[in-house]
């Protein structure tokens, strides 16, 4: 008796590759990419070619995501050693055989182009440590902890050094995140907080004295002193180091509630407005779309953590758990970080407002950990059939 099967169809051979994937989070993404297109054809219609470049690069992160989504947890937790040893190897010979720019040497150079290997280590860093932490399930005791933080401590000190202090922070942040969640006993956690706001308050409070040109911070340099007491008083040098933190308060401010509208802020396309595309774009966003704009954008940013965190929270393994949540958490520390300078309450730093700030690294960094954390969801769907 002959049987004749019939060859699957082009979609049913597809079907597999786009099964699990998370709607909400695929909804929270569109919603926050489409915020992102908005507001840089207005900022950036003006600057050559970047509403052309941002939405390449959109799409660039789009694909790397979904086709990081397809790597199953497990072999994604076989990367970590690997991953986390070559960036940590390439943040040495950086240090030893570097490229120096403006005073700073993050990049290295390889022939055909140079890289900046400290943007290996926003990914390997959790990776390391949740592989690390999924090891010890069961067996965690006080050394555990302390051998993450040194294994924490290595790549951050070495980017501090560059110096970068900005992704030096993010990549602290993502370590400090698995740790958390990992279970950091609460008596280690509460003294570190109020340690760092005693540390704050008396900072504020002698910034007369300690931000006098004739003295000299320890440990940190002096332009990451003038960027901490520009923060604390812009005003003392509105047209120098405090420039860009006024002009993006004036942009936010002048925005009121419903903002000036598209293509119509004056902050950004008179030039007031420093770096319009990518560090201060939230200032650009804030003077045209005003408090209902920054509330539809804070929704989206919202929705994302959110579904990030529930992601998180049923995760099957161990490993899925800390990597998820670090992911999320990395993401609010970025909106948090930038904002936050924009704003004037925190310290001018290089971080992007994830999909709304121009830059190719930072969209595809974006695509990876947003794929890892799809893969996540996915591996969880897939287990409770």
């Amino acid at each position: 008796m002959n049987i004749a099967f019939k060859a699957p169809s082009l979609w049913q051979r597809l079907r597999p590759w786009f099964q699990g994937f998370d709607l909400p989070l695929l909804l929270a993404i569109a919603w926050l990419m489409g915020l992102g297109l908005l507001c840089m054809y207005s900022a950036g219609y003006d600057h050559g070619t970047r509403f052309v470049d941002h939405a390449r690069n959109m799409l660039l992160s789009l694909a790397i995501m979904f086709l990081m989504a397809q790597i199953p947890p497990q072999r994604l937790m076989k990367l970590a050693v690997p991953l986390y040893s070559v960036g940590v190897a390439l943040l040495v010979a950086t240090a030893l055989f570097g490229v120096t720019k403006k005073g700073a040497t993050r990049w290295l150079s390889i022939g055909v182009t140079q890289i900046q290997p400290s943007e290996i280590l926003k990914i390997a860093m959790p990776l390391m440590l949740a592989w690390w932490f999924q090891k010890r399930e069961g067996l965690l005791r006080l050394p555990d902890f302390v051998a993450a933080f040194v294994l924490l401590a290595i790549p951050v000190g070495l980017v501090a050094k560059q110096p970068d202090l900005g992704t030096a922070i993010l990549v602290l942040a993502a370590g400090l995140y698995v740790i958390f969640f990992a279970g950091l006993s609460w008596k280690l956690i509460v003294p570190a907080i109020a340690i760092g706001a005693i540390a704050i308050t008396a900072l504020v409070m002698s910034e007369d004295a300690i931000c006098q040109p004739e003295v000299k911070w320890p440990v940190l340099r002096e332009y990451q002193k003038n960027r901490v007491c520009t923060l604390l008083d812009p005003t003392k040098d509105p047209l120098g180091k405090g420039f860009h933190i006024i002009q993006g308060e004036i942009a936010i401010g002048s925005g009121g509630v419903t903002g000036k509208g598209f293509m119509k802020g004056t902050q950004t396309h008179l030039e007031f407005i420093p770096e319009r595309t990518t560090d201060f774009i939230f200032a650009a966003f804030g003077e045209e779309f005003g408090l209902i704009g920054a509330a539809a954008l804070l929704l989206g940013f919202s929705a994302l953590i959110l579904r990030g965190l529930m992601i998180a929270s049923e995760a099957p393994t161990l490993f899925s758990r800390l990597m998820a949540g670090a992911i999320t958490l990395s993401f609010f520390t970025y909106v948090f970080v930038n904002m936050g300078m924009v704003s004037g309450i925190l310290p001018v730093v290089g971080v992007p407002l994830p999909f709304i700030s121009y830059g190719g690294t930072a969209m595809v960094m974006l695509g990876l950990s947003l794929g890892m954390l799809m893969s996540i969801s996915k591996s969880r769907r897939f287990m409770h059939r």
